[in-house]
């Protein structure tokens, strides 16, 4: 359910590395967020070449049920943002891991990626 090739953070957020950008990893919620969250409405991306520290909010999701925040899991520059869920936000529901991607960062270092959780330590921090 959590692809291995994915990073992950405590948060809920994964983190694909190589992005599309060059240098960049390619940043969404998980499917366990996804679910938690419910039906998404509406999505709040950080703006093209806006600088997110790693830990803090940098976004929001709305659903049918709550607002909650997005959490950015390496500090960086925001060099692209996933616009189709302006029109589309359920594609965060129906494909976490593809088309309902959020944003693409180029981390200030890359062993900040390294140091997030793979699928497995996510998984059972999901379990227990």
């Amino acid at each position: 359910m959590y692809p291995e090739d994915l990073k992950y953070t405590t948060e809920h957020e994964w983190v694909r590395s190589p992005g599309d950008a060059e240098g960049s990893v390619r940043i969404g919620i998980t499917h366990f967020a996804q679910e938690a969250l419910g039906d998404i409405v509406y999505v709040s991306l950080p703006e093209l070449g806006e600088r997110v520290n790693g830990g803090d909010t940098c976004g929001e999701l709305e659903s049918t049920k709550s607002v909650s925040d997005i959490y950015a899991p390496v500090t960086g520059e925001v060099v692209a943002r996933n616009e189709a869920l302006d029109a589309t936000p359920e594609l965060v529901n129906n494909d976490p891991y593809a088309a309902g991607w959020l944003f693409e960062v180029v981390p200030a270092d890359s062993a900040d990626v390294d140091g997030l959780l793979d699928a497995a330590t996510y998984q059972a921090g999901l379990e227990g």
